[in-house]
């Protein structure tokens, strides 16, 4: 097994057997033992949660910056299409516009929101790591991050689905015009 010991302003390691451990120190600081391999499992374990949900967030952000091409795409071609639209047309493709761009700040909202949230799981990943690892015990830090971690998470879902239900209200407005124009 290993002892580190903290000397200023060197740092020294000595390999001991576990006896010697028990007995035996660092003369000028103090012993840290560093953590075997079936200690360094369930540390592993812990942190693979926070892990899992930054893949699960990484998923989520790539719907939402295919939704928000989209949404930039057609406001780009009906800013395009606008020249060579009929005068009589063309207030009904500019009302589109503020719609989309308030939809593209929704989806960049949630974005930003989901983008936190996967930080703060990364954070949370390396601070049970190293709590573990280093045997500090900081709940009330861990429990922090995780809470914001997923506080964050649900403002950005809650945000995407706004922006999916004024969408689907969009859509709803063209059909209705659309049918009253075949009657």
């Amino acid at each position: 097994m290993r002892i580190f010991c903290w000397h200023l302003p060197e740092f020294r390691r000595f390999d001991y057997n576990t006896a010697s451990l028990l007995s035996r120190s660092c003369n000028l600081g103090q012993a840290m033992q560093s953590p075997s391999l079936a200690e360094l499992v369930p540390i592993l374990q812990t942190a693979i949660g926070p892990a899992l949900l930054i893949s699960g967030v990484g998923l989520l952000l790539l719907t939402m910056t295919n939704r928000l091409g989209r949404v930039v795409d057609r406001a780009r071609l009906l800013v395009d299409q606008l020249e060579e639209t009929p005068v009589a047309l063309r207030p009904r493709k500019l009302a589109q516009l503020p719609i989309l761009w308030q939809r593209a700040r929704q989806i960049r909202l949630a974005i930003v929101f989901a983008l936190v949230s996967a930080l703060l799981a990364a954070g949370l990943v390396v601070v049970l790591f190293l709590s573990a690892l280093l045997r500090i015990e900081d709940s009330w830090l861990i429990s922090m991050l995780f809470v914001l971690c997923m506080a964050t998470l649900i403002v950005s879902l809650i945000t995407f689905l706004q922006e999916i239900n004024q969408s689907l209200n969009a859509l709803k407005v063209e059909l209705e015009e659309g049918h009253r124009k075949i009657r």
